[in-house]
């Protein structure tokens, strides 16, 4: 399987997953996948711009990353997917992608979100998202940089709500 790990980052990519998680994971395909990202030519411009000399893109939405996916497409890759909330990953799950860990790295903080770490912030929606997922069988790690210690992200959670 061409999975090599999956994030979830609000920010997509930027420092930490271009420069540390690509070269730490020997990664040579980042795929985006977000519905919305798909259709914004300046975040696709931006996300280009980001993505590592040597490292190759797909911004793709669900339904097709997970066509690519489970067709093989990218079986000769060591893949990264990131995604900005858990809600896409779910989808992928859904789906029949073979998800079997996630890192939870940085969600923004809003109106309505609860701080489960200093930068992860959940709604109740990527809560429920979240609790299905853990359901699936998906191990779900917080893990901001390589060096940091991996924590237990259902435990923080449950801490948490």
């Amino acid at each position: 399987m061409s999975i090599t790990a999956v994030r979830i980052d609000g920010r997509l990519i930027h420092g930490q997953v271009a420069n540390l998680w690509t070269t730490k994971l020997g990664i040579n395909r980042i795929m985006v996948v977000d519905d919305g990202v798909t259709t914004n030519a300046i975040e696709k411009s931006g996300l280009k711009l980001a993505t590592p000399a040597g490292v190759k893109l797909s911004i793709l939405s669900i339904e097709k990353a997970a066509a690519n996916i489970l067709a093989g497409k990218y079986d000769s890759q060591r893949l990264l997917i990131i995604a900005k909330k858990p809600d896409r990953l779910l989808r992928l799950v859904e789906l029949g992608v073979p998800i079997k860990k996630i890192n939870v790295g940085n969600m923004s903080q809003s109106d309505d979100s609860k701080s489960i770490t200093r930068s992860i912030n959940v709604i109740e929606e990527d809560i429920e998202n979240f609790k299905k997922l853990d359901e699936n069988g998906v191990e779900l790690v917080s893990q901001m940089v390589p060096n940091d210690r991996e924590e237990k992200f259902m435990d923080l959670l449950k801490q948490h709500i």
